[in-house]
């Protein structure tokens, strides 16, 4: 089974956890776009859901196939959010933020009564951190807080390349404004003390651990589907 077959069988899978009437959190990138792709004919036929997107790349997809949405400001409260990660490991902590979109993406999930990940067996990890993580800043100051991410890292023995993601020749910018930080910090023993380390950065709007966030994830090898957390 190839990548495009998991990620099409895990979203059919997520549609199990979706019922008439939901307030939707409806998350980033290929495996999250699988799933409004199975969400739309549903919705075609008469089920009844509003979702909220968590990037523009997202809300435009759901226009198009017919998905009712609204806004954060319309619907402040979620009843579940169906997203992907780039790690998840067994505790349920996540790296997301591969597409850009991960302020967005905390947001929604945070405003949800469940998060239900979704993804390949390939994002399984005994350890964050093998995939960059992605740190969202202001570009006021760009250089302070690239070197204060650096040492925060330091101060908690992680060390590796931190880059400014591109987007061709010009930054890459966020949905919300601002620039990414891909931080290669390789294994991160710690994500509480990095989130916190983290957070306490002026120029740091936002960072890709999803901590507490996630309640289940579904992860589709050629074996079928593997479920971690609660149903």
């Amino acid at each position: 089974m190839d990548a495009a077959a998991m990620k099409d069988e895990v979203a059919r899978a997520a549609l199990a956890h979706v019922e008439p009437g939901m307030r939707l959190g409806i998350g980033t990138g290929s495996t999250a776009e699988a799933f409004i792709r199975v969400l739309a004919p549903k919705v075609r036929e008469g089920m009844r859901i509003v979702g909220v997107p968590t990037s523009e790349r997202t809300a435009k997809l759901c226009a198009e196939l017919g998905v009712p949405l609204a806004t954060l400001e319309d619907l402040p409260e979620l009843d579940l959010t169906i997203d992907g990660a780039d790690e998840v490991d067994p505790r349920l902590r996540l790296v997301k933020g591969g597409g850009g979109a991960l302020l967005r993406e905390k947001i929604v999930a945070a405003a949800s009564s469940r998060m239900l990940v979704i993804a390949d067996r390939t994002k399984k990890v005994e350890h964050l951190g093998a995939f960059p993580l992605p740190i969202e800043v202001n570009g006021f100051g760009l250089l302070s807080t690239t070197l204060a991410i650096e040492r925060a890292g330091t101060m908690l023995g992680l060390t590796g390349p931190i880059q400014l993601r591109m987007a061709g020749d010009k930054p890459f910018i966020t949905d919300g404004g601002h620039l990414v930080i891909d931080a290669s910090f390789g294994l991160i023993p710690d994500p509480e003390a990095l989130s916190a380390a983290l957070h306490a950065i002026p120029g740091v709007v936002e960072h890709g651990l999803f901590l507490g966030l996630a309640t289940s994830v579904l992860l589709a090898g050629p074996d079928g589907i593997e479920r971690l957390g609660a149903a």
